[in-house]
């Protein structure tokens, strides 16, 4: 997994609550393009969740709201 990647679910991981690309992208330092181009990618790979609409949180927080 690539150094970028890891900062995205990092960001998700340390948060209480799911975020926006923007919001991933200011906690990260990375580019807002290259935030959403990671998060879909760890999508694709069930890394993280959407449990609202353009909110994005690591696989854990939807286990843990259940």
């Amino acid at each position: 997994m690539a150094d970028d990647e890891l900062k995205v679910l990092d960001a998700l991981k340390d948060a209480a609550k799911p975020l926006r690309p923007g919001e991933i992208a200011e906690l990260t330092g990375l580019e807002s393009k290259e935030v959403s181009k990671i998060l879909k990618k760890l999508k694709s790979t069930d890394a993280v969740c959407t449990p609202k609409r353009c909110f994005y949180a690591h696989v854990d927080y939807e286990k843990s709201e259940e």
